[in-house]
């Protein structure tokens, strides 16, 4: 059985996939990864996958959702909440003051944009901490984990917790909450 999701490797389209198959119990299931759901459309209309995972906030999911059944008649088959990845607002150690914010569209309401000089839309969060790695985004909301394993290059300013996000909050690292 071949599921197909959202890549690169590392997305938050791959961690939902792998709870889904985890969930579910399916251990002989596989998972590739491609670079754009229009493309996965057309693997599952011609039969090379089986199942396509994508989250909801995903920019395309609503007219993926009507090409699906209007056009291929393919039809949406099972719901699924998963956490995500702990997201956190990183900026590079060598900017004190950013004036660019890399961003995946979907997470553009979690912080207030009006501080940044530059905003720089990005398609996937895993794109974010490549930019912040190679000094092309002042800062952006990706990964908490990319701070802790690249701490000598980001670090995190402000933190979502799936307890934050419960309350629709934010934790800054200072241990204040904030709207």
């Amino acid at each position: 059985m071949l599921f197909i999701t959202l890549g690169p490797s590392g997305t938050n389209h791959e961690f939902v996939t792998q709870n889904y198959l985890r969930f579910r119990k399916l251990k002989d299931a596989d998972i590739k990864l491609f670079n754009n759901f229009f493309f996965g459309l057309e693997m599952l209309a011609d039969g090379r996958a089986d199942y396509m995972v994508q989250a909801a906030v995903h920019p395309d999911c609503s007219d993926l959702v009507a090409k699906a059944h209007f056009r291929y008649g393919i039809s949406v088959v099972d719901t699924f909440i998963s956490p995500s990845k702990e997201l956190a607002l990183l900026r590079r150690v060598d900017v004190s003051k950013p004036k660019r914010l890399a961003f995946q569209p979907a997470t553009r309401n979690y912080i207030n944009l009006e501080n940044w000089q530059e905003l720089i839309p990005v398609n996937s969060t895993i794109h974010v901490a490549e930019g912040l790695l190679s000094g092309a985004y002042d800062s952006g909301i990706t990964f908490l984990e990319m701070a802790e394993k690249y701490s000598t290059k980001l670090r995190a300013c402000l933190l979502y917790t799936s307890d934050a996000a419960d309350e629709g909050l934010g934790v800054d690292l200072g241990g204040r909450r904030i709207i």
